[in-house]
Order: structure tokens, then C-alpha cells, then sequence
């Protein structure tokens, strides 16, 4: 499988150091392209058989898969620069701009003549954990067969979890996931806040939490439980943490999450 990404700035250089981890392909076959030689020579040191290019039309060539990792509101000039060497019939287009519809990538992407097929074509929304292969990522297609699913799930599967739905819950699982992952840090940041006060250093402090929710997801993983019942384990009646969850409620902790969630779709 050769796979080129289009725009391998912090997502798309994410997605390819996953990738790399992964051994899903070999360096050799994977061609990444960016707008600056800086970036480039950043992303030399994840391995150097990579072939790095700033030449978007010549990076598609010839691959299998390409990964449009570019910015939505410049999704339509790499179109263009890339439409007229496009291989319809072989290569499979896979798009990780938000807010970027399969309707919208048909139009940019649809090129003028009789009976020219339109290209498979999937949204992809992975958060910035790819490159740790511990992110949720999302799959949408309008036109892929059960072998293009299966290619697409396949990488992105290697890189944490894929799952596919309906393109109408994109949004929603967008801001669940890919936000998500900032809402997250956003709590470490502030439990480490509260570790400081009351007494430890921050790296201890961001070790500690950090280690803390890793722990809470592994058990949901591993237990499938609904959280309540994880809590209940730990919440003893006049217990401590039941008094800390109780005040973080009065301050609008879970109205806050919701509420973040909401805005973010």
C-alpha cells in the first residue's frame, strides 16, 4: 500500500508518525508533502526513507491512498493542483478537513467529460493521538465497497480505534472525540492546578493525574461499565470522594462538559 498525505503539518505529521509506528507500509512507500522546507526537514526525523516533497501533483502519483490533511479552507486549491493527475479508478481519497462534506469534496473534485467516474471518496476525523496509536477516528463514505472500508478502517484501526457512521454525526463525533482530547488535557491541567496547591511539584502533579486517567479509561475498556459504577466503588457514603464530586457538581462540572460539547458541534 503506498500512501502519500497531502499538508503534514501537526495532524497530517501525527497521522504519519502513527503510521510509521504502525509498520502499516514502509517508510519508501509513504510520501508526505508540506508548504515550508522546515516542515519537511521536521518530518525527516521521524525516519529518513520518507520521501518528502513540497510538489503536491507529483506526491499523489502513483499512490493508493491519499490523505488530505491540508486546512478546509484550502482544501479546494489542492484539489486543483492534484485533479487533472488524480487516478479515479485506483486511488482512494481520504479527507481529514472538518467541516468539509463528501457533497462538497464530489464538487471540487468532479472533473468535466462523459462517463468520468467520481473518485472513492471518505471523511476521516482522527484526534492528534494518531501519532501514538490511541486515537478514536471516525469514517464516513458515500460510494466505498465493503474492500475500501475495509482498507480505510484497516490503517486508521492500527492507529487506535475507527469507527464508521452515518456522515450526519461527523460533527458530533468530532467535538466527542477530536475536541474531546483537548477537554481532556483541559481537566489533567486543572487537577494538576489543584495538585500544586496542595502540596506537589507540577511534574509530580501531571504525572500523577495523567497516570490517574489512563487508569479510569483502562477500566472502562476493560470492564465495560457505565462510569457511575466505577465511581460508586470509590465513593463511600460520607466519604471524601463523594464530597469532592458533590462540590465539583455545585460548580457545574458535568453542566460545563455538556454545554462544551454542544458549542463544539
Amino acid at each position: 500500500m503506498k500512501i502519500t498525505i497531502l499538508g503534514s503539518g501537526n495532524m497530517g505529521g501525527a497521522i504519519a508518525g502513527g503510521i510509521l509506528q504502525s509498520g502499516y507500509c514502509q517508510p519508501g512507500d509513504m510520501t508526505c508533502t508540506a508548504r515550508s522546507q522546515a516542515t519537511l526537514e521536521r518530518l525527516r526525523s521521524l525516519d529518513p526513507g520518507l520521501n518528502l516533497t513540497l510538489d503536491n501533483a507529483a506526491a499523489v502519483k502513483g499512490a493508493d491512498m491519499i490523505i488530505m490533511a491540508v486546512k478546509p479552507w484550502k482544501m479546494e486549491t489542492v484539489i486543483d493542483e492534484i485533479k487533472g493527475v488524480l487516478d479515479y479508478g485506483k486511488q482512494i481519497i481520504v479527507s481529514v478537513a472538518a467541516n468539509v462534506s463528501i457533497a462538497d469534496l464530489e464538487r471540487m473534485l468532479l472533473k468535466e467529460g462523459d462517463n468520468i467516474p467520481l473518485p472513492v471518496i471518505f471523511r476521516a476525523m482522527p484526534n492528534t493521538a494518531v501519532e501514538v496509536r490511541s486515537s478514536v477516528t471516525f469514517l464516513a463514505t458515500r460510494n466505498g465497497s465493503e474492500e475500501h472500508v475495509s482498507a480505510v478502517s484497516g490503517l486508521f484501526g492500527l492507529l487506535g480505534k475507527a469507527v464508521l457512521i452515518e456522515e450526519k454525526l461527523m460533527a458530533a463525533g468530532t467535538a466527542l472525540a477530536s475536541c474531546g482530547i483537548a477537554f481532556a488535557f483541559r481537566y489533567i491541567r486543572a487537577a494538576m492546578e489543584g495538585g500544586i496547591e496542595m502540596g506537589f511539584s507540577a511534574k509530580d502533579a501531571q504525572e500523577i493525574v495523567s497516570m490517574t486517567v489512563k487508569g479510569a479509561a483502562e477500566l472502562l475498556l476493560s470492564h465495560k461499565d457505565n462510569p457511575e459504577v466505577e465511581i460508586d466503588k470509590v465513593s463511600t457514603p460520607g466519604g471524601i470522594t463523594i464530597k469532592g464530586l458533590n462540590c465539583m457538581e455545585r460548580y457545574g462540572f458535568s453542566t460545563a462538559v455538556i454545554e462544551g460539547l454542544k458549542a463544539s458541534k
